[in-house]
């Protein structure tokens, strides 16, 4: 059997590795346009900001590495067509194009930087996106022979980049269009986080919220000012866009393969596509939201790997159902933990529940302890049947294992009243006597309409 997969990084090469394992005897063919195979994307920010010097820690596999396993590997070869009906593949490869013909395909094709409307984007050398291992490499660059960089966009990665800038004495001004950081949390829950990075000393940064970007200017190549369309103006050495992503679906869509509703690649439980022998997984795909059932578009690492494996399996003939997405994530900036799972508020609105939230502000462990923190927990559930929904936590690192314990629970679809009754670890250097996450049941059991 001949098995092609299309785009490399976490899913493709996660889809390589395995199929190669479950059918030795196949030929396994890799095509990205990417200078690199196979390595983490998501710890770029921290190469940037120095946690290590080497960039080749980034890299998980090398072409070499696959060679030996018996996976072919073709680098900067771009995939210009699929061709459905003759199951093959047209790729301009550096040399010559040629047609490429496969039994089982796999698209990885993951995202690429979602690009607004600035003027003069395209002029300057000293304007950078994140995704790239080379991107990583130029940024920081750049960043260890500058004074100061614009960040257009507040999400996880724009954050991420906040802290490895002002670890290196940078001066920055992060630009946000919404009227809010980190708007992928709820409101409230957006201000504490604003409110404890503002309150990090030294205070090397200043967020402009409500602001849009609208031109870029500069001489000789290098961006020197950046305008937005209120008229403020920003000087700076660097910029580094962080605005989002779009699925790099054209491929696809070219095909006549199906999008979903979030214009991703729509794939069944198993990451096939609407086209016969042609599977699809990671970032240019969407997923079904296991707790509102809805299709949803969550591109994550960690996803991608294990949609990477799914699809592996079905396309060896090993029937194996991916069963969906939490949008369960986790960043740090600056000492502050930021981390989610399920619905927010608003969307569990959305999507029709009536939600009813616990916030609660606690000792991340005993006070007497001499690293003692503080985490803020919101936690959501449905008032008519007690399902909990989803949760939000900021603070201290030990934020994120409270969501880890909720995002079980939402597997579950565990209710208020069952989670209630679990049996969480105590001890001083680990949580408060009752954590957290049970205080917070304890309040939504007298919210929701079966009391606990």
């Amino acid at each position: 059997m001949n098995i092609v997969i299309i785009g490399g990084v976490a899913a493709g090469a996660k889809a390589a590795a395995k199929i190669k394992r479950l059918l030795p005897d196949s030929k396994v063919e890799i095509y990205t346009d990417d200078t690199h195979v196979s390595y983490s994307s998501c710890g770029l920010p921290y190469y940037i900001e120095g946690n290590f010097s080497d960039y080749r820690s980034l890299l998980v596999r090398s072409v070499e590495e696959f060679k030996e396993s018996g996976i072919d590997v073709y680098l900067e070869s771009k995939v210009e067509k699929i061709l459905i009906p003759q199951q093959q593949i047209l790729v301009a490869a550096p040399d010559k194009a040629r047609l490429v013909s496969y039994d089982k395909l796999i698209i990885a094709t993951g995202a690429r930087p979602f690009i607004p409307p600035i003027k003069g984007y395209e002029n300057f050398n000293n304007v950078f996106t994140v995704r790239k291992i080379e991107d990583g490499i130029n940024i920081r660059e750049k960043m260890l022979n500058s004074k100061n960089a614009v960040i257009i966009g507040s999400g996880f990665i724009g954050l991420e980049l906040l802290e490895a800038f002002v670890k290196n004495g940078l001066e920055v001004d992060l630009i946000e269009k919404n009227n809010r950081i980190m708007s992928s949390f709820d409101a409230d829950m957006s201000e504490i986080i604003k409110a404890r990075l503002e309150s990090y000393h030294p205070k090397t940064f200043r967020f402009h919220i409500g602001e849009t970007v609208s031109e870029f200017f500069g001489s000789n190549g290098s961006l020197t000012t950046v305008r937005t369309l209120s008229g403020k103006e920003f000087n700076t050495d660097m910029v580094i866009i962080c605005s989002g992503i779009v699925p790099n679906v054209e491929l696809a869509r070219d095909a006549g393969i199906e999008l979903g509703e979030s214009g991703a690649i729509k794939v069944n439980k198993i990451m096939q596509t609407s086209a016969p022998n042609v599977y699809a997984c990671g970032d240019c795909t969407e997923e079904r939201h296991i707790v509102s059932g809805r299709s949803a578009w969550v591109p994550l690492g960690s996803t991608a790997n294990k949609e990477g494996r799914c699809a592996a399996m079905n396309a060896a003939g090993i029937y194996t159902e991916f069963e969906g997405v939490l949008g369960s994530a986790v960043s740090r900036c600056l000492n502050t933990t930021m981390s989610m799972t399920g619905l927010t508020e608003l969307e569990a609105v959305q999507f029709g529940y009536t939600p009813v939230t616990a916030v609660v502000s606690k000792p991340d462990k005993v006070a007497y302890m001499p690293d003692v923190g503080d985490i803020t927990l919101k936690v959501i559930a449905d008032k008519v049947t007690g399902l909990l929904l989803g949760g939000q936590a900021v603070g201290s690192i030990g934020a994120d294992k409270r969501i880890n314990a909720l995002a079980t629970a939402l597997l579950a679809h565990l209710t208020v009243q069952e989670f209630n009754q679990n049996d969480l670890t105590y001890s001083p250097p680990y949580s408060t006597t009752i954590d957290p996450l049970l205080n917070a049941m304890s309040i939504l059991c007298t919210k929701v309409s079966r009391p606990c």
